[in-house]
């Protein structure tokens, strides 16, 4: 899938909660493919900066030749958005109060699911890799081939949310010891194994493909962190938005949010967005979009 062929998610709101003016700086902690960057860059203009973070060097060299056809402000850095205080500090960003505003795109991007030698994705047979950066880590395969069986069903359980945590853990347990868990293809049947398709809209593997996908790439750790960190970075005023994808995601943002305004830190701005019907229907893997959006008390 090629640049033009991505759509961000929820473009309009996400502009209206961060509302990106000429001169201001702004950080895009998870850039992809460049598509709210861009957005949010034309708005900066003139005299402002963007920042943007992603850990696939392959996106990242996309979104930079998106971010040149629309101005030259820009700095890109190779990382986690865990590590907002390095790649600030790479872009000579004040690390302290130095953003008006920050924007998380959690998950994995369209133009990752489309890659079948990227392995995230259960209807394309591929490695079973998974990694947001294939150069770091243990793949999906390596890690499925080590975890102990309780492991397994740990994470089915607690990243997938997966009621047949346990009966799936075995299923891909029997594939593993007979040799036959090397794909992604190989994953997804071992689920229909234990859940067989019976034509609805979600696929039965797709629990099992987050789960595996979170523990593969540390998000959940990683995502804490990042709120741990966010008021440090943006100045009075300054306002952070965030799209999360799964429940999981949803509710530590949620509860990061209430507790800094507990603190007197945050005023939530947006509680909680959906997409509208019309670009669910333009856009069908937005439809499990959240959008929590919050702003620094000067």
């Amino acid at each position: 899938m090629d640049e033009a062929q991505h759509r961000p998610v929820m473009p309009s709101e996400v502009l209206r909660e961060l509302d990106p003016r000429p001169g201001q700086i702004m950080l895009d902690a998870t850039v992809g493919l460049g598509g709210h960057a861009a957005l949010i860059l034309e708005r900066l203009l003139p005299g402002g900066r963007l920042v943007g973070i992603d850990r696939d060097a392959e996106a990242l060299s996309k979104a930079e030749r998106r971010l040149r056809q629309v101005g030259s402000g820009f700095f890109l850095q190779r990382g986690k958005f865990s590590e907002i205080r390095r790649a600030l500090g790479a872009a000579g960003v004040r690390e302290e109060g130095g953003l008006h505003g920050i924007l998380f795109d959690l998950g994995v991007s369209s133009y990752q699911l489309d890659m079948p030698p990227r392995g995230f994705s259960f209807s394309r047979e591929g490695p079973l890799d998974m990694r947001m950066d294939p150069g770091a880590g243990e793949s999906a395969a390596e890690f499925l081939a080590r975890a102990p069986l309780q492991e397994i069903e740990r994470i089915l359980r607690e990243y997938g949310e997966e009621p047949a945590a346990r009966r799936i853990a075995r299923a891909i347990d029997r594939r593993r010891r007979e040799g036959s868990l090397r794909t992604t293809l190989d994953l997804a049947q071992a689920v229909e194994e234990v859940l067989p398709r019976r034509g609805g809209k979600i696929h039965p593997a797709t629990r099992t493909f987050q789960a595996v996908r979170i523990a593969v790439n540390d998000e959940l750790a990683e995502l804490r962190q990042a709120l741990l960190e966010l008021d440090r970075f943006l100045a009075p005023g300054g306002r952070v938005v965030i799209l999360s994808y799964h429940s999981l995601e949803d509710r530590l943002v949620k509860e990061a949010f209430r507790e800094r305004a507990r603190e007197g830190i945050f005023d939530v701005t947006s509680k909680l967005e959906r997409p509208g019907r019309e670009e669910i229907e333009e856009n069908p893997r937005s439809r499990s979009a959240r959008l929590r959006a919050a702003v620094r008390r000067a």
